[in-house]
């Protein structure tokens, strides 16, 4: 099976994409919703979560780990990757290569988590591609409590979402990463407010097409995932509004299982 885990229900945006390009692939989602955000926490807490979701992972039969949380692939995946010998994909690495290859006025936008943003990884990454390209970060901290809550088209949360763009909009940037895997779900609200002609970068969906490369390059790895055929969803704190998001991302009822990590 696949292993995914986030900080809370955003990461199913990257599950569903998975589902999408990879299907007949089995997965098991954990949304760490009791610890949500991780992007206001110290690296220290970020590594240490994104281990005890990594075990609880591994111990339900993952034979691969998808970390779908912005916040914990540029403070934690160096530390994932040494700790464990199993393939381990972050949504950064793709989402920066997109970005990278789409820009044509160099001028490239990055939304994300405090922790994200402070990083620097982004413009790190997307750099190491593109090294004259300008990169500017704006943390957007107030996005995941509202995604997780479910408000995605409410007055306050676009009025939120303008103040927030507000100095993006004034560097010109001609594209947009979208560095949390919560906000593909404020899509309909970002796009408008960022501006016409500018092209926004889904990690989701960029980190399901860099995935589906990997395994047809190993399909070895193919065959101990597909071992079983049921996807289970898992999350640290069973809540209405994740319940009805969770729903809503799959566009089916979704099954959540509470659980202790």
């Amino acid at each position: 099976m696949i292993g995914i885990f986030d900080s809370g229900v955003g990461g199913m945006t990257v599950a569903r994409a998975i589902e999408q390009l990879c299907p007949g692939l089995p997965f098991i989602y954990l949304g760490d919703i009791a610890r949500t955000p991780y992007g206001s926490k110290s690296s220290e807490t970020i590594i240490r979560y994104s281990m005890r979701n990594t075990d609880f992972l591994l111990e339900k039969g993952a034979k691969l780990i998808v970390i779908a949380c912005n916040s914990a692939s540029s403070t934690a995946a160096k530390a994932l990757r040494s700790h464990y010998d199993i393939p381990i994909i972050d949504v950064i690495s793709p989402a920066a290569e997109k970005a990278a290859r789409t820009s044509t006025s160099g001028r490239i936008g990055v939304v994300g988590t405090r922790a994200t943003i402070e990083s620097d990884v982004y413009r790190k990454r997307i750099q190491d591609i593109s090294p004259n390209a300008q990169v500017y970060g704006q943390a957007c901290p107030l996005f995941v409590p509202l995604v997780e809550e479910g408000w995605l088209s409410q007055r306050e949360t676009k009025m939120i979402v303008k103040k927030y763009l507000q100095p993006l909009r004034g560097k010109q940037v001609d594209t947009l990463v979208l560095g949390c895997t919560h906000y593909p779900l404020l899509k309909n609200v970002i796009g408008p407010r960022i501006g016409k002609g500018v092209s926004l970068i889904d990690s989701s969906i960029e980190t399901a097409k860099h995935l589906k490369i990997f395994l047809d390059n190993h399909p070895e790895l193919v065959e101990d995932i597909t071992s079983t055929t049921t996807s289970h969803f898992y999350v640290t704190d069973l809540t209405q509004p994740a319940q009805a998001l969770a729903s809503k991302i799959f566009g089916r009822k979704i099954n959540l299982e509470k659980t202790d990590v």
